[in-house]
């Protein structure tokens, strides 16, 4: 047999092949969206508590209906999807189903890293400055600023702050927070952050009876650096001041 003729052949028969693992592999996949959903899976990627299988089970519930028991191909597994990623606390989801006939659910929660509380209520921020509410299922050990907080939010909110404004003085909390997490002297001594009516945010050390009025969040090291130089030369011995404001630059105001 001649060698044109061989190579015919041989490609003939690798088509052949390719032909037919395409054919099973779409048989399989008719036959897995085909069967009927007999559970859900939910995994979660993450350690946090925000939200809970049952939640989401919940969730799909009442998007769904009563999905067990229906063809895995007529759920709207997208539709699904973007419903779990509404929900408050769940930063994105995946969801696929199995040839065993399950429903499966992946779930990322958002990180918090600072939480804020008014008297009108509270809202955890994650590391990009997003806003979501807190949680009845789980409370958060970060970092909590409260008082008269200058971000205006609405019951259950999820989302960027409303203006630029209210997103800068976000990110500037964030930075002085950061900044105060990264000193050892700081993060150690630092027990409450509090914003007044004025809108200057007060920090209240773990001793003394002194209260250091910060103001705004921005140039967190220069005034850092002015409360330090407060401890170094002005603290007196007996007499104790209750207020030091360092938020001007180059002045630290003693009463």
């Amino acid at each position: 047999m001649k060698r044109s003729t061989l190579n015919i052949l041989r490609i003939a028969g690798i088509a052949v092949l390719a032909a037919a693992f395409v054919l099973l592999g779409l048989l399989s996949r008719k036959a897995r969206f085909q069967r009927t959903c007999d559970g859900v899976v939910v995994e979660f990627s993450d350690s946090f508590n925000f939200v809970t299988e049952e939640d989401i089970k919940g969730y799909i519930d009442r998007y769904a209906g009563n999905y067990i028991g229906r063809r895995l191909d007529s759920l709207d597994l997208n539709g699904i999807e973007n419903m779990l990623n509404q929900q408050s606390a769940v930063l994105r989801s995946e969801v696929y189903s199995t040839g065993d006939g399950k429903l499966h659910t992946r779930i990322w929660q958002r990180e918090p890293v600072l939480r804020f509380q008014s008297p009108d209520g509270g809202f955890y921020i994650d590391d990009r400055g997003s806003i979501f509410p807190l949680q009845d299922n789980y409370t958060s050990l970060v970092p909590v600023i409260d008082g008269y907080i200058p971000v205006k939010v609405s019951p259950g909110y999820k989302g960027e702050a409303r203006n630029e404004k209210e997103a800068a003085w976000i990110r500037g909390v964030q930075e002085m927070v950061n900044y105060m997490q990264g000193n050892a002297i700081w993060a150690e001594n630092i027990v409450q952050i509090h914003v007044d009516q004025n809108s200057d945010i007060i920090l209240v050390p773990r001793e003394g009876n002194e209260k250091f009025i910060f103001g705004s969040p921005d140039d967190a090291a220069a005034k850092f650096s002015r409360i330090e130089k407060y401890y170094q030369y002005i603290k007196p011995g007996e007499k104790q001041y209750t207020s030091v404001n360092v938020k001007y630059k180059g002045q630290i105001i003693c009463k």
